[in-house]
């Protein structure tokens, strides 16, 4: 693998921004990276902040701004088409997952075993304990997602996936917020591709920390496994 694409949407993240791509730098795997940062329209300091990186960074960060809020699929179809790297791996700004887990997720395809790899929240590694019902929720979609895909995933909705940058190619995203995860499942599945999975650490927010996935993304995220697998 000649280059690692980290692509990172931010929205609203003054206060996490900047930890967060010190670890991305400072804690991922040894290898030659770039990380593309979308600013999905955020409306605190996080553009500040973003340039104030982006001059730390000059060589291996670029950021690119949407001029409203459109979601995270948004940033990310942004992002993907940015990428200059072999793998790409997706890493959200709030600091609920650890760099740390780059060489684990990254080993599958590297070893030549993968064209994807997911990690898992629930396979056994260490994490904050939050909400019940996000759990609920989380193991409900990922078991509608596998009954209509199936794969046998364990947590379809984690933040960390890793991509060979070809599997990507052909791929059109449409889901413009957190319809992200069940979309890019789908669309995966249908690729007849190599999927591995691996547990990661999970140190999630709750909502007075900023975390904004909420019940109704939930609803929707029913709505796209069912859409995206059928009829799109």
């Amino acid at each position: 693998m000649k280059l690692l694409s980290i692509v990172m949407p931010v929205y609203n993240e003054e206060g996490w921004v900047t930890e967060a791509v010190r670890r991305v730098m400072a804690e991922a795997v040894p290898l030659r990276k770039e990380l593309v940062i979308v600013d999905d329209g955020s409306t605190d300091g996080t553009a500040a902040r973003l340039e104030a990186i982006r001059e730390r960074y000059p060589d291996s960060v670029r950021v690119f701004r949407h001029r409203r809020n459109r979601g995270k699929g948004a940033a990310l179809r942004t992002a993907f088409a940015e990428v200059r790297g072999d793998v790409v791996i997706v890493q959200d700004a709030d600091l609920e997952y650890s760099p740390k887990d780059y060489s684990r997720l990254l080993e599958p395809i590297l070893d030549g075993r993968a064209d994807v790899v997911y990690g898992s929240r629930f396979a056994g590694q260490t994490h904050r304990v939050l909400f019940f019902w996000h759990y609920v929720g989380n193991r409900f979609l990922t078991t509608l997602s596998n009954l209509f895909s199936n794969l046998n995933l364990t947590d379809m909705e984690v933040c960390y996936k890793v991509f060979k940058r070809e599997v990507l190619k052909g791929i059109r995203i449409r889901s413009n917020r957190f319809g992200f995860e069940p979309e890019i499942t789908a669309k995966i599945a249908r690729k007849r591709v190599r999927i591995y999975e691996v547990p990661v650490s999970y140190d999630g927010r709750d909502y007075s920390e900023g975390k904004k996935v909420g019940w109704r993304d939930g609803l929707k995220a029913v709505a796209c496994i069912v859409y995206f697998q059928l009829f799109d």
